[in-house]
């Protein structure tokens, strides 16, 4: 288990795709394990080619990577490489996306897909002191009906996932579109969250709360540009699962200092900080809080608010998450 430095706060991470975590050492491994061609010569040369103009960019060079994942062990070995990074970055907890369209898609069975991510998910405990839980996303820029269809795919592995999810390209895309699925999720006992409020408006959000019923959301901060949801936000406390090295590198804001964390915190909202897609944005999720805290000119206790929130927000059982939040007090 990696060691944790002593001033590393104990933090639960719950907006974390998993095939955003391929560093480009293990895509190259996976490429020659595979026999898979990838899109640059040389390691250096792929991280070079991580500079985004917005979220279409990213996701280009995202799918085009994933293509390297195939079987059972190479998602397995994905999440344990994941895991292994985030205990030292002080995650206790972890509430972990996948996208099953982009893999089935290209002829990977959605059960290789599940048992490989629950393979590595099932030991964290024991090998990385993690607990977690699997968050199925649908892919927004594919048609609701295929989300439907996933979703039914899905139904002999539902005991392995706690939660749906909605990703990808937000803009012209609204959650209500996808209504019916996110119906029969919450039929079938699941959480629900969806991205909502990065580049599209704050109308989505409402429609995410609204049509989609969620449980959480992720991303949000277009928010505070609609007072009234801000008032709906706080007073219902729904979690926002904000990703601030994210939304810079995919050209939310120009910068950090101009991230609106600060302000959101101030509003009252349930604001927690997570790392999205960390292989291509630059930092893990405790990267993220060094990140803020010397952007913003955060002190100990806001960060300390911060981590709490990140274990109020998750989907844990009352018992385990009043214990992480003792460890979070007592850090």
């Amino acid at each position: 288990m990696p060691p944790v430095t002593p001033d590393v706060v104990a933090k639960a991470e719950l907006h974390l795709h998993i095939e955003g975590t391929l560093e480009p050492e293990l895509a190259f491994a996976l490429a020659e394990r595979n026999g898979v061609p990838l899109p640059a010569a040389t390691q250096d040369e792929l991280r070079a080619a991580y500079s985004f103009s917005g979220l279409q960019s990213f996701l280009d060079l995202y799918y085009a990577l994933m293509t390297v994942l195939r079987t059972e062990q190479d998602f397995a070995d994905l999440a344990d490489a994941y895991l292994f990074r985030a205990r030292g970055q002080g995650v206790r907890h972890a509430e972990i996306f996948f996208d099953p369209q982009a893999h089935t898609a290209r002829g990977v069975p959605i059960g290789t897909v599940i048992d490989g991510l629950c393979r590595a998910l099932d030991a964290a405990p024991g090998t990385h002191g993690i607990t977690t839980r699997l968050i199925m996303c649908f892919l927004r820029d594919e048609s609701p009906e295929s989300a439907v269809a996933t979703f039914e795919s899905a139904r002999p592995y539902l005991d392995r996932i706690t939660a749906v999810g909605l990703d990808s390209a937000e803009v012209g895309n609204p959650p209500s579109l996808f209504r019916e699925v996110y119906a029969l999720a919450r039929e079938a006992g699941l959480k629900c969250v969806a991205h909502a409020g990065e580049e599209g408006p704050p109308s989505y959000v409402w429609e995410a709360l609204d049509v989609l019923g969620v449980d959480r959301v992720d991303h949000g901060v277009r928010s505070l540009e609609d007072p009234a949801l801000v008032d709906r936000l706080v007073a219902d406390q729904v979690p926002l699962t904000v990703c601030p090295l994210s939304n810079v590198r995919l050209r939310v804001y120009d910068q950090l200092e101009d991230h609106p964390l600060r302000r959101m915190l101030d509003a009252g909202l349930l604001v927690t900080v997570n790392s999205d897609d960390p292989a291509y944005f630059g930092g893990y999720v405790h990267d993220n809080f060094t990140a803020v805290r010397d952007a913003l000119d955060l002190d100990d206790e806001t960060l300390r608010v911060l981590a709490r929130n990140s274990f109020r927000a998750s989907f844990l059982d009352a018992r385990t998450r009043e214990a992480y939040l003792a460890e979070v007090d007592a850090c």
